[in-house]
Order: structure tokens, then sequence, then C-alpha cells
């Protein structure tokens, strides 16, 4: 037992030689159940300190961590120096006294104390207040104590013994701390050894950081002057594949005003000499991609152009729907293969020539169905108007009266007459309605075929254009003067071919609006056809004046209007039948005429006309014998025609009313 406690005591510092073992240094130390003295009847306690007590904190650490003992940290720790510790053995003797062989006496007295010990052993020692050391080394026979030297030491083995299983116990406690210090100190090295190669990756970690900023940085750099160059260079590929795969639509479009942007930033480079290799390698596949574009440009526009020439064909709506809303691809395929373009162009220029002209020759069939008024040489304004022919036209005075045949110029309906709604009405019309509604048509299809070229055929210059538009509508514009002499060429209707006259200029202003300039030389056309007629009809009526003139009296009576040789007929003031038609003709001409220029030759027809008819009245006065009866035929019958032209309008009007006042003023009779 002595050498478990001299083995027990070695494993822990020893208290110095001058400490002394005092009662309430031991009852002090509190390791345990196994520490406290035991008392009858309970049972003893484990010490918290043994293994078990750690629990689950022991299991936690690693199995690498509990190593066995020898590690580094316990080598550093046992290699540093301790203080001064006195020798347990030492300790003991100074209490137990020496047990050496030499001193047989004193070995036989603790012997036989030994032998003699008591039954019960002491609970407690009466220490009178000193400490352990103090207590041993006091003088025998000292006041209160009541032990003998051998007893003091034999009381110091009991205890000793009976203390022994707690210092058992505390052994195996140090024992347990060891082994968890160890596997603490296994933990915090293996953990060193972890914090030390994380740091190295942190470094690493830095070090990769760094390199890569720079990287990032110089690659910034690098795409801050490269980008704008690759990127105008460089076609996305979902543009290639809707160009070469998708479905021709506004998508499509701008995929392929991509792809030309790209192709122009090429060659332009190419032209300033910056031809990197870049461009190079990719200006085969531009072309590529260009060509398959060309070849579904191709493709599309000829289908519509062979849908122009199915039945029953609204061209405006494929023009406005399959063709401008892709006009800029046209474009791109003129530039690309500009005789492919031509050839196009060709074909679509025969399409629509077929197209118009047949559309308009049918118009013109059920134009020709229009019942119209006959207005012949026979009647012409000096011409009876009872007789038979005369009468085939009507009304004789509507013939050379304006009335509401006017109201064309002004009406709002802008609409061509339908060709059905032609060949159905069966009404009675004068020339200029049906001239009217083929040049409606003619001016509202022209407009739009000549609006379609300049926005499609972009690329070309503005001659080509008036070019393809010419070609296009010769023979629809052919069809419209075959009209226009189909109605005028035998007619006497004046007024009719005037009409005619101010339809086609309203036309000409229409086309201007409209910036049509390319229908200039139909509209000249059309005037020059007018123009003469007119004049070769005013010409009639005054050839018929000039022969009523010549059959008044002293000359064969050929005409109905020729005065009789009777005195009633010879002796009437009344005004004359011719007068009131001269009237009314003048003034339909003159309010059409009323916003007419001096160039037009309206006014030296209308003198040549009022010339004729003054002297037809001159010859007519002369007839009377009766000079005031005479001047009384002359006034009446400008009075007449004054009354008439009382509320025309215009330059030409103003002229001509004021020419007959005069003449009415000049002669002397009363009103």
């Amino acid at each position: 037992m002595l050498c478990d406690a001299v083995v027990s005591s070695q494993s822990t510092p020893a208290a110095s030689p001058n400490r002394s073992f005092s009662p309430a240094l031991r009852r002090s130390v509190q390791l345990g159940p196994s520490t406290l003295p035991r008392r009858p009847g309970l049972a003893p306690r484990t010490s918290s300190l043994s293994p078990s007590s750690f629990g689950p904190s022991l299991d936690r650490v690693p199995a690498a961590a509990r190593l066995p003992n020898g590690t580094s940290l316990k080598h550093e720790l046992g290699s540093a120096p301790v203080g001064d510790v006195t020798n347990p053995v030492e300790v003991l003797e100074g209490i137990l006294g020496s047990l050496t062989a030499g001193d047989g006496e004193g070995a036989d007295e603790l012997s036989k104390q030994s032998d003699e010990r008591p039954a019960v052993p002491t609970e407690e020692i009466d220490f009178k207040g000193l400490s352990l050391e103090d207590f041993a080394n006091r003088a025998p026979g000292t006041e209160g104590d009541d032990v003998t030297p051998a007893t003091a030491g034999l009381s110091v083995v009991e205890d000793f013994e009976t203390e022994k299983e707690k210092f058992e116990d505390l052994h195996k406690s140090i024992l347990a701390c060891d082994e968890v210090l160890r596997s603490v100190e296994t933990y915090l090295t293996s953990f060193r050894a972890d914090l030390a190669a994380v740091s190295s990756e942190i470094e690493h970690l830095q070090d990769c950081s760094t390199q890569l900023n720079n990287k990032l940085e110089n690659r910034k750099a690098v795409e801050k002057v490269l980008g704008p160059e690759v990127g105008a260079i460089v076609i996305p590929p979902a543009v290639v594949r809707k160009i070469t795969e998708g479905t021709m639509d506004d998508g499509w479009v701008k995929a392929l005003e991509e792809l030309d942007k790209r192709s122009r930033i090429i060659e332009a480079k190419a032209k300033e000499g910056k031809d990197v290799k870049a461009a190079q390698d990719i200006r085969p596949f531009v072309e590529d991609v260009s060509t398959k574009a060309v070849e579904r440009i191709r493709d599309h526009v000829v289908a519509q152009i062979k849908a122009l020439r199915s039945p029953n064909t609204n061209a405006q709506v494929i023009q406005q729907n399959a063709l401008l809303r892709y006009r800029n691809v046209f474009g791109f395929l003129s530039s690309r293969q500009p005789q492919l373009a031509e050839e196009i162009s060709q074909a679509y220029i025969n399409t629509m020539r077929w197209y118009y002209s047949s559309h308009f020759v049918r118009y013109k069939l059920a134009l020709d169905k229009l019942s119209l008024y006959t207005i012949d040489q026979t009647d012409a304004i000096a011409l009876d108007p009872a007789s038979k022919r005369s009468a085939k036209s009507g009304n004789a005075h509507a013939i050379f009266s304006i009335g509401r045949r006017g109201d064309i110029l002004r009406s709002s309906n802008d609409g061509a007459l339908p060709s059905s709604a032609a060949e159905d009405d069966k009404t009675m019309h004068y020339l200029e309605a049906p001239f009217r509604a083929f040049n409606l048509a003619l001016v509202d299809n022209a407009s739009a075929e000549y609006s379609f070229l300049t926005e499609f055929f972009t690329a070309q210059p503005f001659q080509a254009t008036n070019r393809k538009f010419t070609d296009v509508f010769t023979p629809t514009f052919q069809l419209g003067h075959d009209l226009l002499r189909h109605l005028i060429d035998t007619t006497l209707d004046a007024l009719g071919v005037l009409l005619c006259v101010r339809l086609t200029q309203h036309s000409a202003f229409e086309l201007q609006r409209r910036k049509v300039p390319a229908m200039d030389a139909y509209i000249n056309a059309t005037s020059m056809l007018l123009w003469p007629r007119f004049q070769q009809i005013i010409d009639a009526h005054c050839d018929s004046i000039r022969k009523l003139a010549a059959s008044l009296p002293g000359k064969p009576a050929g005409s109905a209007l020729a005065l009789t040789a009777s005195p009633a007929n010879t002796q009437s003031t009344a005004p004359h039948p011719l007068t009131q038609r001269f009237a009314n003709f003048t003034q339909g001409i003159l309010s059409l005429s009323s916003e007419a220029g001096d160039d037009e030759p309206v006014s030296h027809s209308l003198g040549r006309l009022r010339a004729e008819f003054e002297a037809f009245l001159v010859r007519l006065s002369k007839g009377i014998a009766d000079a005031r009866k005479r001047e009384r035929l002359l006034y009446n019958n400008y009075l007449l025609v004054c009354t008439i032209l009382g509320d025309t309008e215009g330059k030409m009007a103003e002229e001509l009313k004021r020419h007959f006042a005069d003449r009415r003023d000049a002669l002397n009779v009363d009103a």
C-alpha cells in the first residue's frame, strides 16, 4: 500500500517539504465521492473525474485524435523544467519516522504498536488547531496530547490505509484526465495543422484571385477595343437560322437588314484597307447566306407575281400585304443580283400591263352599254328644233342649257361607277358621265400603281420608275383615248365636251396633289383631243347661224326660222328663238369657264359665235322698214341676252354682259 501511495504521489506534483498535511487541507480535497470519509450505512460514490464522467465529450473527440501516450506535445511538455519537488519517501519518513533496518528498535516498536491496533479506528483526530507538519513535529507529552509517538505513527498509517481508495480513485481520475488531455492535444495539433493548411489555401486563393482580377481587367481592356469591331462583323446564329429556315415575316425582314448591315461594314473595312483576317474568314460565309436570302426573295416575289394573274384578284391587296410589306428585301436582291432584279421587274411590268388592260377593257365594255343622248349635226344651234332628227335628242332647250349638268364637277362622290351598275343602268346620260367614270377609275388605279412602283423599286432612279409606269399603263391610256374619241367624234354637244375638259383639269389637279407626274402625258393628250373638238363644234354652230342669216328676206325660205314675206312677221319685234338658244348656250359656257384663264380657246370661240349672232340680228332687223321697230327688235333681243347672262360670274361673263349691255343701251328705245 505504501508503494501504491508512493506511485500515486509521483504522478502528481508533491507538496513542499515545509508544508504539513493539516486536517483542513485534507478535508479541502473534494475530487469525488470516494474522497469523502466513509460513514456507516452509506455506499461509496464513484469519482466525478472517472473516464465515464466525461461522457459524450470524450466520445466526440475524433478517433484519430485519441493517440497513445508519447505524442510530441507530451514530450514538449515533459521536457520543460519542473520546479524543486520533495521526494515523497522523504515526506513519509518525516511523518512516520525512519523505517530503515538500522532502526530495529523503532521498527519493532512500530510493529508492536500495529499489532495493538484498536478495533474501531478513530474517525477524527484532533489536531489542536495545528497543521499536519506541526502536529507531527511537536514534542511528545505536549499538553493536550494524550497520544504517544508510536500511537501517532500508527494512527497515520491507519489513516493512509483508510484513504487508500480515495488516492486510487484520484489516481484513476488523473489518468483519465491525462488521456483526455492527450486527445485534446491530438485534436488541437490536428486543428493547428488543418488551420495551417487552410491558411495556405487562403493565400493560394488570394493569389489566384489577384491573377483573375488582372486577367479580367486585361480582358475588359481588350474587349473595350475589340468588342465593337468584332460585334460589327459577327453574324448571330439566330439571324442565319431565320434567314435560311424561317418564314418570311417581319422578323425575317429584320434578320435580313442585320445581315445587310454587317455585310456593308465588312465591305467598307475592305475599302478602307482594314481587311483583317476575321473579315476575310467570315466573308465567304456572308456570301453564302446572302445567296440563300436572294433565292428566297426571288421565290417569294415570283409567287406573288403569279398570284396577280389569278382570276378575280385584287392587285392592290397583294401589293400592300405581300410586296410592299417586304419592299426592303427586293432592294437587297437588287444590290446583290441587279440582272435578276431587272428580270423580275420586267415580269412584274408585263403582268400588270395585262392586269390593267384586261380589267379596263371589261370596264369600257360596261360603259358602252350606258344610254346616252345623241347630239349630232342635226342639232346645230340655228336649225329648226322641231325637225324630226333633232327631236331624237329629247328636249331641244336642254341641248343648249347647262341646267344641272354642272353638278358633276362639284359632286362629292369620288368613286367610279362599278361595271355591274353600268351594265344595269337604264337611265339616259350625257357623254361626260362615262368619261368621268372611266377617268376616275384610271386615276385611282394609276395613283396606286405609281405609289407602289416608287416604294417598291426604291433602288431605281425617278426616270426608270416613270418608264415602268408608262409601260404598264400604255394600253390602258389608249383605251381611255379610244373611249373619248367614240364619245366626241360625231357629237355637237359643246357643253359636254367642255365638261370633259373641266373634268380633265380636275384630274390633273388631283394627280398633282397625289404627286403622280407620270400621267401628265395622258392628261395632255386628252386635252389635245377635247379642245380641237370644242372649236369644231363652235365652228359648226357659227356656220349654222351664218346659213340662217343668208336665208333671210330676199333669199329662198330654206329654214323654218327664216322670216316669211307676210306683213305680220315682217313687223314683229319679239326676240328671235335663236336669241334664247344663243343666250342659254353662252351662259352654259361662261358658267363652266368662270375660273378659266386667258390662255384657253373659250374666249376666242365665244367671240366668233357672238359676232355671228350679232350679224344675224342686224340682218334680221333690216327686214323691218320702220326704224323704231327695228331698234325695238334689236333692243328686245339684247335685253333677253342680258337677262339670261345676268347671274353668270367670271371674267369672261362680265366682259360679255358689259358688251351686250352697251349694245342695248346704245339703242334709242324707251324701256
